[in-house]
């Protein structure tokens, strides 16, 4: 697999699974850090314990039939900066690991719903991704790999401690358990700053839509544990079900809400989005991630018809600054990446959009009493 291959498309397909949570849940993750033996972690090693770390995993790797024909390997030095951009943008890297030009290296499953990131800061990352509220599924194809992997690798582990990680919040299980949710209903009605601090006191965290340090764009929060050294891996998997679950029907209450009490206010504010990204010439990407968001909304709510969900996930990720210039062909300067990702919306939702009826059939006169 040439690394092309995972740059043409914005989401995978995977990721267009519709059930009972998709309207609240982008996708699920889980990831586990891992350390081998006798090497000093990737903050304090040299280049040479680094490539040693490297050679291990991906002898460790082709030495397995299961996995060997699965994976594509990359260097991160051989990947362009844009090339490394677009991979952070898709969640298939770490921002991290991106600047890792000397010693990381990623290998990829052929769906991209598997990432195992090599010198980052652990010397390995095992991420695996689904669909909307699949922890349990996520969970099962990372510890099968994890299981493979340590039947060959020398893993840092400590009876004491558990599992060794670079950073002590990571240490014990080395699992870190993620939901993606999108939350425009809390954040309207002023609620999401009392859940992230409920969340802090239960030991969770709350991120931006690329984790630790991201700003918060089109409402779209990551929620995880925080600990994980004196927990099982069971225990943090119903922690992250429970508080999730939580979070998911005080959404879905927040939204009944809107519906009853500004039903009409909230139509305006969907039909003034869809009308921005259909014919705006210039957008920044705080103002284009906070119209896709309304949009959604109004889909989710049924105040939109011909637009679907997986069209506005798929705009979330080409809108940003890595794929639009892959999608221009070339380097682009702030503002004219403004102008194309304007132009960019304009041709995704108005071929969707066409034709569409709003608020009543086809040609009909809305004023028409």
């Amino acid at each position: 697999m040439m690394i092309d291959s995972f740059l043409e498309r914005a989401t995978p397909t995977w990721m267009h699974i519709k059930d009972d949570y998709s309207d609240i849940v982008i996708s699920t993750r889980i990831r586990l850090a891992r350390n081998l033996d006798g090497y000093r972690f990737p903050l304090a090693f040299s280049e040479n314990e680094a490539l040693q770390v490297e050679q291990a995993v991906t002898h460790a790797l082709s030495d397995s039939p299961t996995l060997q024909n699965d994976y594509a390997y990359f260097a991160i030095k051989d990947l362009t900066p844009l090339q490394r951009q677009i991979l952070v943008e898709k969640h298939l890297i770490s921002p991290q690991l991106a600047k890792k030009e000397q010693v990381g290296s990623i290998l990829l499953s052929e769906d991209e719903s598997v990432s195992i990131m090599v010198n980052e800061e652990d010397h390995l990352r095992i991420q695996c991704m689904t669909a909307s509220f699949q922890l349990q599924s996520a969970y099962e194809q990372a510890n099968k790999i994890d299981r493979i992997l340590e039947k060959v690798l020398p893993y840092a582990f400590r009876d004491t401690f558990g599992y060794l990680t670079s950073c002590p919040t990571n240490i014990g299980t080395g699992l870190r358990a993620s939901v993606m949710m999108h939350l425009p209903a809390l954040t309207l009605t002023g609620q999401m700053n009392q859940i992230i601090n409920a969340m802090t006191r239960l030991g969770m965290t709350v991120r931006g839509i690329y984790g630790e340090g991201s700003e918060n764009l089109g409402n779209v929060y990551q929620v995880s544990n925080q600990i994980t050294l004196g927990k099982t891996e069971e225990d943090i998997l119903a922690d992250i079900q429970s508080v999730a679950e939580k979070i998911i029907q005080k959404e879905r209450h927040a939204r009944g809400k809107l519906m009853e009490k500004a039903e009409l206010a909230l139509e305006d504010r969907v039909y003034r989005a869809l009308g921005t990204l259909t014919h705006a010439r210039i957008l920044t990407s705080e103002e284009a991630a906070t119209c896709l968001s309304n949009v959604r909304l109004g889909v989710d709510l049924q105040l939109i018809d011909g637009i679907q969900a997986t069209t506005l996930n798929e705009c979330v990720v080409s809108m940003q600054p890595g794929f639009l210039q892959h999608y221009a062909g070339e380097a682009l300067p702030p503002a004219e990446r403004d102008r194309v990702r304007a132009e960019m919306l304009r041709e995704a939702l108005s071929q969707e959009y066409a034709n569409k009826p709003i608020n009543g059939e086809k040609g009909e006169d809305l004023y028409d009493v």
